[in-house]
This record gives C-alpha cells, sequence and structure tokens, in this order.
C-alpha cells in the first residue's frame, strides 16, 4: 500500500512529490501549499517502507519506481509533473527513464548520482535509533548501498530522458557536488541547472522561497 498527501484541484496533469531517504511526503507540505493555491493538483507520496506506506521484504530504487508507476496507474494519472528530492530524484529519474511520455517535467533536486568510483570508506553499520522512525531501518543497508554503488551505464542511460528537466542544486553547502550535477544537466538533452546558494541538500526546506522561485516557473512553463 502506498500511502499520499494530497492538495489542490483535481486537474489534468498533477504534480507528483518524492522524499528524500528517511523522510516522507510531509516534507513537501509547503511547497505543496504553494503549487495549490497555484491551482496544482498535488500528489505527495511515502515511498515504500516510509511514512504511512508499508513496509516491505525488498528494498531498491527499481521497486521503488514501480510502486510510483502502479500508484499513478491507481489514481488514473496518464501522465505528471514529477519532483524528486535526493533518493527521490533518483526514482524519478527512473521514472522518466522508463516511461518517458508519463512525465512532463521533471525537476530533481540536489540528486547525488551514482560514483564514479567505489568509496573509498566502506558502509559503516549505525545501529538502529531506540525511538520510533517515520521509517523502515532495514531499507537503509541496501538503498545507501545502492546510492553509493559506481554504474557507468547510468550516466548513459540519461540520454533516455525526453522531457524537460530542472536540476536543483544547493551549492556547495551540499554534500552533492554541483560538478556532478553540471554533468548530468549535459548529459539530459533538454536540462537546465539551477544553484540556490547555500541552501545545503535540502533545498525545499532550508531555502523555500528561493526554491519555490526557481521550480514555478519551469512547471508553468508550456
Amino acid at each position: 500500500m502506498i500511502a499520499f498527501r494530497e492538495a489542490g484541484t483535481r486537474g489534468d496533469i498533477p504534480v507528483v512529490l518524492l522524499h528524500a531517504l528517511g523522510s516522507t511526503a510531509g516534507t513537501w507540505d509547503d511547497f505543496a501549499a504553494r503549487l495549490a493555491a497555484h491551482g496544482r493538483h498535488v500528489l505527495a507520496v511515502d515511498l515504500r517502507g516510509h511514512g504511512q506506506s508499508s513496509w516491505a521484504e525488498k528494498y531498491s530504487l527499481e521497486l521503488m519506481c514501480d510502486d510510483v508507476l502502479g500508484f499513478l496507474d491507481d489514481h488514473g494519472v496518464e501522465q505528471a509533473d514529477v519532483v524528486g528530492h535526493s533518493m527521490g530524484g533518483r526514482v524519478a529519474v527512473l521514472l522518466a527513464q522508463r516511461e518517458p511520455g508519463r512525465v512532463r517535467r521533471l525537476v530533481v533536486e540536489d540528486t547525488p548520482p551514482p560514483p564514479e568510483r567505489p568509496p573509498q570508506e566502506p558502509l559503516a553499520p549505525v545501529a538502529e535509533p531506540s525511538e520510533p522512525l517515520p521509517f523502515d531501518w532495514r531499507l537503509i543497508e541496501p538503498i545507501m548501498t545502492e546510492l553509493r554503488s559506481p554504474d557507468a551505464g547510468w550516466w548513459e542511460r540519461l540520454n533516455a530522458i525526453t522531457t524537460p528537466t530542472l536540476l536543483v542544486s544547493g551549492g556547495p553547502s551540499s554534500h552533492v557536488s554541483v560538478d556532478a550535477l553540471a554533468r548530468m544537466s549535459e548529459a539530459i538533452a533538454d536540462c537546465l541547472l539551477v544553484t540556490v546558494q547555500d541552501a545545503g541538500h535540502r533545498v525545499h526546506s532550508a531555502k523555500p522561497d528561493e526554491f519555490w522561485s526557481a521550480v514555478a516557473p519551469f512547471l508553468s512553463r508550456t
């Protein structure tokens, strides 16, 4: 079961929002409210193992993409604008590659591409916190491993994205390299890179006005 938050009046082209690792659909509440106030229909999804969505036996970005496609089918959404942050951006990229006709506009917020080489430090085991979490702790290892794994073919597959794309960088204060995002923007046919200075990784939360100024005109572009 995939849970979601809905805002705005139902229309032809909804905006689907995909959160980062360990987050939930609630991270988008401010941005969703702004979109709804401008007449957009918004569907913010809790990805597999997060928030109110079902926990699963297996976790991967591909499976999360499958879930989003199934969610669109179940809700009769033939085409949507898709905004993804960090891990959600990687899921959004997969969606645009696999089903380009279903994504009208693609926004990828401070999403790390796969590294070109294996990280020097292995993924350190971290004990599960004792307090309740808004996600299934078991997803951390497989998703982090996938995010950290080199995949040379990932860069080549970016040319499968035919939809207009906006990449949003949080600038040097983010752990996501601006240079890597610039390389991504060059690999996607119709792509613009915008940097929000001093925003860090969570651009939409840290600099909501600047994020809105960058993304809203792009989503309204015809």
